[in-house]
């Protein structure tokens, strides 16, 4: 079974990564609490699933703007010192959601205010997460960062929202964010432990010239086009998350714990195809296999959208989330081997406002169509759609669908 289950080598190789690891870990479970427990409020407080939709969308704006500053910021700073903020802003959002969860009277648009700061943060965080691990692990060793990093994603995401049902129903909404806000205080502790992370010698000053290099970069590398077309894509046409409260709810008449279990489903896929991950450094034609992976995400979601029974429709959610990790593996290792350390932090950047941006703007997309035709309708032709757009753009992004690690080692920035 050698070379089938996860390679932890990073782990016993870096102490700065394993620490990166462990702090990310355990505030990525208190974030998926926060995620589901801002929805569930929003439609308690409104019985709407547009709200909910625009809560998502609420957040994109603060996300983008985050991940400017972040991306800049990783790029310029050292990137330790920016992970020490970033933690004390996560729990100072938190802590408010906490408060006004436990008010007398809750506000609606206190929980979008808070949840789009939360995402601004976010967005700083993000990047300098991305951008550091190549610089903590050795290059022979990323691939199996990045898998460990897609399989701690998937486990947080897995468990967090089965845990925040289950804390929401038998506690309190207030309950889930003081926890949240917990893991954050852990996580800063494992980033003071880290070494300094400094800029590269060859950085660029923060600003506008900054931000037009990353641009002109992605515009001469048709594969990382394609790794943020095809991401976005199935996020804002696929993302069901928006439902889940509805159709938990009302459509599958169950509580706060089957909604919680929705949102742990894809997660719980992933996870598996995380522990089972040591393959992926034999994939030769990583585009290829992401379209794949894009499309079984797609047929995942709609398979959810047409099924009545519950079981089923959690097993078609871990299939979506089993296409998702394995998209992700082979997106961050065709961005990270295509970029110079120069330039990681602001590509990192784009990329986290394409992965955490997308699925917010899917989230209205969803609730949009749900709010004209039900969320049956809302989930299966998204997940249609995003299969069908898969297939597109590996069809018009050759160089996506073809590109290969040992060409990329060779290439020069900007050669593609």
């Amino acid at each position: 079974m050698a070379g089938f289950f996860v390679d932890v080598s990073p782990l016993r190789a870096s102490r700065d990564f394993r620490m990166l690891f462990i702090g990310q870990t355990v505030s990525r479970l208190g974030r998926q609490v926060t995620l589901v427990a801002a929805p569930i409020q929003v439609f308690d407080l409104t019985g709407s699933t547009l709200a909910v939709g625009l809560l998502g969308l609420a957040q994109f704006p603060a996300l983008f703007l985050g991940s400017i500053v972040g991306g800049l910021a990783s790029d310029s700073r050292d990137r330790r010192l920016v992970l020490i903020w970033a933690q004390v802003m996560f729990a100072a959002t938190t802590i408010g959601l906490a408060i006004n969860a436990a008010s007398a009277g809750p506000s609606t648009i206190a929980v979008f205010v808070l949840t789009a700061a939360n995402a601004f943060v976010s967005g700083i965080d993000s990047p300098a997460r991305s951008a550091s691990i190549p610089r903590l692990v050795e290059s022979g060793l990323l691939p199996s960062a990045y898998a460990l990093q897609i399989l701690m994603f998937q486990t947080a995401n897995a468990i967090g929202p089965a845990v925040a049902g289950v804390l929401i129903s038998q506690v309190s909404l207030a309950a889930a964010y003081w926890v949240d806000t917990a893991t954050f205080g852990v996580a800063l502790v494992t980033v003071l432990f880290m070494a300094p992370i400094p800029p590269p010698e060859d950085h660029a000053p923060p600003g506008l010239k900054s931000i037009a290099e990353s641009l002109r970069f992605i515009r001469s590398k048709q594969a990382v086009q394609g790794v943020f077309l095809i991401d976005i894509t199935a996020m804002i046409f696929g993302m069901p998350r928006a439902l889940f409260p509805e159709m938990g709810l009302e459509v599958f008449n169950g509580n706060a714990a089957t909604v919680g279990y929705m949102f742990a489903a894809p997660g719980l896929g992933a996870m598996l195809v995380g522990l089972t991950s040591g393959w992926v450094s034999r994939v030769v034609k990583p585009g290829r296999a992401t379209t794949i992976a894009v499309v079984i995400w797609g047929l995942g979601i709609a398979g959810f959208g047409l099924t009545s029974n519950l079981w089923l429709a959690l097993a078609l959610l871990a299939l979506a989330g089993a296409g998702d990790a394995i998209s992700a593996v082979f997106r961050q290792t065709i961005l990270q081997l295509s970029t110079p350390d120069r330039l990681r932090g602001r590509l990192s950047a784009v990329q986290i406002a394409v992965v955490a941006g997308g699925p917010r703007i899917g989230d209205a997309e969803a609730g949009v169509v749900a709010a004209g035709f039900g969320p049956r309708v809302a989930a299966w032709t998204g997940g249609l759609a995003a299969a069908i757009g898969a297939v597109v753009i590996a069809r018009y992004l050759p160089r996506f669908r073809e590109w290969q690690r040992d060409a990329a080692d060779s290439e020069q920035p900007g050669s593609d």
